[in-house]
């Protein structure tokens, strides 16, 4: 179990019941009353630690490295997947998985950014960066999923679309910008669900959806704090101000009208309760999409152009 450095009493009173359950059994001494006294002072403390979360705390809590990414999801959500890949031009981006799924019997086309759980595999996944491949493939999803009539769900977990050289080359921002372009007129349902880190275009490139949603304990922005910090202090030092002062939470979104529901985590965060937090989204989408199917094709585009031409204002 990892603990970040604001769970430190946390982690305290966790290695202290650890050591009393390994001293009852080593002496064979009945140790059940201080055993439950320390999982209640945990408990409590798990309490006021998350519900007094700072802006900074919970983009710290959308990179623990123990949090589910997009594939625990997919295993943990639908039935049957079957990956699909490339983008037909240049190359698989393992940035973004993708393919044909199933939910509780309902096809659905399902995609997202997964950043690896170990050093070899986030090398592989390039930590969850897409280049422009990536988001063409995405693209090449969405329009198959249109051309069967199947639902598009999006989970999106990224520091941000790839910066290097060769993805500037390749066309990057024309990539992003065309998958804006073409998700604003998809006639099928459209989900986008930020499962956890959500910077920039990289984001907003697999983003534009009828629904628009984060898990409690993730950022939406378009700038990393520490970036944000780079630019305006010189320095990273400042990265906790300006978490504060990018309003990211899904709290400050959800105030601005820029995203349509929050999902709200286990006491811990995602990762404490994983699976709890995989059937939240699973009853998530299921009931959305039900609410979606309803509406016609050229009304939900209508509203859904609607509803991004509307975001954002502005005080003369």
């Amino acid at each position: 179990m990892q603990f970040l450095d604001f769970e430190k009493p946390l982690e305290d009173l966790y290695n202290q019941l650890e050591k009393i359950k390994a001293l009852g059994e080593k002496n064979n001494v009945d140790m059940t009353a201080s055993v439950r006294e320390l999982e209640q002072s945990l408990e409590k403390t798990r309490e006021h630690i998350y519900t007094n979360l700072t802006p900074w705390q919970r983009v710290q809590l959308s990179r623990h490295p123990e949090r589910p990414y997009t594939n625990f999801y997919i295993s943990r959500i639908c039935d049957k997947f079957t990956e699909l890949f490339g983008d037909r031009n240049v190359k698989d981006d393992k940035a973004i998985v993708g393919g044909f799924a199933e939910i509780d019997g309902q096809p659905v086309m399902i995609m997202g950014q997964q950043k690896g759980t170990n050093t070899k595999m986030r090398q592989l996944r390039n930590f969850g960066m897409a280049n422009p491949e990536g988001y063409r493939k995405a693209l090449r999803l969405m329009k198959l999923a249109e051309k069967f009539n199947r639902p598009i769900i999006t989970l999106i977990d990224t520091p941000g679309a790839f910066p290097g050289l060769e993805a500037e080359e390749r066309g990057q921002g024309e990539a992003i910008a065309r998958n804006l372009f073409e998700m604003v007129g998809l006639k099928v349902p459209v989900i986008c669900i930020v499962i956890g880190e959500g910077a920039s275009g990289g984001a907003l490139g697999i983003g534009i959806g009828d629904r628009v949603v984060m898990l409690e304990n993730t950022w939406y922005t378009v700038i990393s704090p520490e970036n944000c910090s780079t630019i305006l202090w010189r320095s990273w030092d400042y990265k906790v101000q300006a978490a504060e002062q990018l309003r990211l939470t899904s709290k400050d979104m959800s105030g601005f009208g820029l995203i349509d529901d929050v999902l709200p985590e286990p006491l811990g965060g995602a990762h404490a309760r994983p699976e709890e937090m995989a059937a939240t989204v699973k009853s998530y989408i299921l009931k959305t999409i039900a609410e979606l199917k309803k509406i016609n094709a050229e009304k939900r585009i209508e509203q859904r152009i609607d509803k991004f031409s509307k975001m954002g204002f502005y005080e003369d």
